[in-house]
């Protein structure tokens, strides 16, 4: 079963994959347009209602295959200089198609309406004239076949048709009751749509409002550094260019005046000591209640004191957090400390065994079901890093295969950790951060690798996540 989104994201990554949306739609329309032939017979008089969306387009493709053996009229809901985005002119048939409104005219001399209005675009209540159009079709007495889903479903005013044929899958709240007879047909979807991370994945990027004010779209903060000072840097810029408004770096004494000198950009507290410590835990808890979502790990190295104070930080810690770097080997002795937290771990394979005692199939399925496996036991979404990532929360699987040989040099997973807890902040759930992050990261990589060949640097790819993220939202205006 899909929800509404997920319809988004693999519309969105089959194109991506080189599949059009209008591919997908001229599939759909003669889909339905079968099925309504199989099931009702020729010779019938079909009323079909389109809206302006990518339904209404089904609708009208449908409407033309139909028209091969039954008496069609197409009936828009609205004005066509209301239509958004429809099948290609060539897939519809007759100029009148798109252009005859319906006006109110008695529904009676039809045998079956065909319910293409609005699909899975709507959200609230129904307005006019879409209230008055359900309503009378529903009070028709003529049998409705909807197409994808019944209009307004979980609306005010929801089609109820006899049958329902949906496309791909079955979509969250649909039913007998709701739907009818639920039929699902194939219009060539490519499986990697679903199974690998796209560009799609940014329907879930939370878009900042017109009268947003600074910390509104996100505040992080990174706990890292003493042995070393790169990691938490690269990390707080992964994170700024995902769109975070404010992130602050916890740091030990010696990395305190490097990190502050590499961007006017950080907000740099300063830690005593030479290391993260227990002594440490009241300055970086009072830190967590400035910020949104904590990113620990990053180049904190494996003092001992270091590890227990890792250990004892996300014990209390009450944000959603990514765990990364040398923070596993910390909770490695103790996974119990993560269940209940919300969050992202993002290991490569070696340190997967490192953090889970096990280690990962090469076989691409059988690595899938040890990373859900490992994610289930802990209560976390585990992003492992790889030629192709392996995202999982317990229950769903998404690969990642963007990214190239080039991005083995040394701070891309920095960055990988930053555009999650980045995304974290900014309210992203676990699951949906993590896999917008594989993608973004190695496409970011993949960018940076056309002008830098084997030379890209970490900072690179940071420079590069804006046209990735740019190029995606471009595909939901």
């Amino acid at each position: 079963m899909l929800t509404f989104r997920e319809v988004t994201v693999i519309d969105v990554n089959s194109e991506y994959l080189g599949v059009q949306v209008e591919t997908l739609m001229e599939n759909a329309g003669y889909a339905v347009a079968n099925l309504i032939s199989k099931e009702y017979g020729k010779g019938k008089r079909i009323a079909v209602f389109c809206g302006m969306g990518n339904n209404g387009g089904d609708g009208l493709v449908a409407a033309k295959y139909l028209r091969e053996n039954n008496e069609v009229k197409v009936l828009l809901a609205r004005a066509p200089q209301f239509i958004k985005r429809m099948a290609p002119r060539k897939n519809l048939g007759p100029v009148e198609d798109i252009t005859k409104v319906y006006d109110g005219e008695d529904l009676s001399s039809f045998d079956l309406i065909v319910d293409a209005i609005y699909g899975i675009g709507i959200h609230g209540e129904i307005k006019e004239p879409y209230y008055s159009l359900i309503k009378r079709m529903n009070q028709s007495g003529i049998p409705i076949v909807s197409i994808d889903v019944p209009s307004g479903l979980g609306t005010n005013m929801a089609v109820m048709p006899v049958r329902t044929i949906t496309l791909h899958d079955i979509k969250e709240g649909m039913n007998d009751s709701n739907s009818g007879k639920i039929d699902v047909v194939d219009i060539g979807v490519p499986k990697d749509a679903e199974r690998f991370a796209g560009p799609g994945e940014y329907v879930y990027y939370p878009i900042p409002r017109p009268d947003s004010h600074k910390g509104g779209n996100g505040r992080v903060l990174i706990i890292g550094g003493g042995p070393y000072t790169g990691a938490p840097s690269l990390a707080a810029m992964g994170a700024y260019r995902i769109g975070v408004d404010l992130v602050r770096i916890a740091t030990p004494e010696p990395s305190f005046m490097t990190i502050s000198s590499y961007s006017p950009n950080f907000i740099v507290h300063r830690m005593p000591g030479s290391v993260f410590t227990d002594s440490n835990m009241d300055q970086v808890l009072g830190l967590t209640g400035l910020v949104d979502a904590v990113l620990i790990g990053s180049g904190i190295g494996r003092d001992p004191l270091s590890q227990e104070a890792i250990r004892d930080f996300v014990k209390e810690c009450t944000k959603s957090m990514v765990i990364d770097a040398d923070a596993f080997s910390a909770l490695s002795v103790d996974l119990d400390l993560l269940k209940g937290k919300k969050g992202i771990v993002t290991p490569h394979y070696r340190e997967f065994t490192t953090l889970f005692g096990k280690d990962l199939p090469s076989d691409m399925d059988a690595r899938a079901a040890a990373v859900k496996d490992a994610a289930s036991l802990i209560g976390m979404t585990v992003l492992v890093k790889g030629m192709i990532d392996v995202i999982s929360d317990g229950e769903r699987i998404k690969f990642n295969r963007t990214g190239n040989p080039g991005m083995t040099v040394g701070g891309t997973g920095d960055v990988l950790a930053g555009i999650c807890v980045g995304l974290l902040a900014k309210g992203v759930e676990p699951f949906d951060a993590a896999r917008m992050a594989a993608y973004t990261n190695g496409s970011a990589g993949d960018l940076a690798f056309n002008d830098r060949c084997y030379g890209l640097l970490a900072t690179d790819v940071i420079d590069n996540i804006p046209s990735v993220m740019c190029r995606a939202l471009d595909k939901f205006k």
